[in-house]
């Protein structure tokens, strides 16, 4: 096992699409932290005599709420482009017809798609630490001169965690249904189809129980204080939802890889 995961995890690392879509998202997540670092600069400096601050206009929050909040939201946004890299990771395999190499050099399929999804796991895992990572460096360089200890926090390190969690169990999700499609584009379209149903509230129209389900708000309920902002279920269930999507494709994903030609 430990032997075709390090395969599968050498086939990610090489792949010249993996890396550009890794440095661009890198890229435009340090270009939209570097352009809010003075205005967290200026809110934390007037911060008033009653512990608020007014991140955004006319909506002032306690000053530890709101910049914790703005951290996990600061990691968030640029994470919706981690389904379409599990889905370039996946479909990888399709697209140049490798797939019938990797079945020779691994015949259990259960154990292959084991290996691959591990594989595919760790780096994606990496890619959110270092986008949580980002995101604190920055947060910082607005804060420092306030209180940085806030981002070594108990409540910012759960925060980032729960961050990590959404990431990786979504971007698996893209995954997974890139090997059921066996198309990159096919899974791209749905990923993108589902962050588009919560973010123009399409679900939450006709009930906000369905909206709870999908996976894009599963994560905004798990970062996203209540107290701010609309949310439609709670961290726990949020969490739930993330896991059973990924479960739930991934074991797709087995049946399908097992019926199928290695083609």
């Amino acid at each position: 096992m430990f032997s075709a995961t390090r395969a599968e995890l050498t086939k990610i690392v090489t792949l010249p699409r993996v890396w550009i879509v890794t440095g661009v998202s890198l890229a435009l997540h340090v270009l939209i932290l570097s352009q809010s670092v003075h205005l967290n600069a200026s809110a934390v400096a007037d911060i008033a005599p009653d512990g608020t601050i007014e991140i955004f206009i006319g909506e002032r929050q306690p000053a530890d709420q709101a910049i914790l909040g703005l951290l996990v939201a600061s990691s968030l946004q640029i994470s919706l482009l981690l389904p379409i890299l599990g889905a370039m990771i996946a479909g990888q395999e399709f697209r140049s017809r490798q797939l019938g190499m990797s079945v020779l050099a691994v015949p259990r399929r259960g154990r292959l798609l084991a290996a691959k999804t591990l594989a595919a796991g760790l780096y994606l895992l990496a890619l959110a630490v270092l986008i949580a990572a980002l995101s604190v460096a920055f947060m910082y360089a607005g804060i420092k001169d306030w209180n940085p200890d806030l981002l070594v926090s108990r409540a910012a390190l759960l925060g980032q965690a729960r961050f990590v969690a959404f990431a990786v169990l979504f971007a698996l999700t893209g995954f997974a249904i890139a090997v059921i499609a066996r198309s990159t584009l096919i899974a791209i379209i749905v990923t993108v189809a589902l962050i588009a149903i919560t973010m123009t509230q399409a679900a939450t129209a006709v009930a906000p129980s369905l909206d709870a389900l999908l996976p894009l708000s599963a994560g905004r309920n798990l970062l996203l204080d209540a107290a701010t902002n609309k949310l439609t279920a709670g961290p726990a269930h949020g969490l739930t939802v993330l896991a059973g999507w990924a479960t739930a494709t991934i074991a797709a994903a087995a049946v399908m890889l097992r019926r199928r030609d290695a083609r």
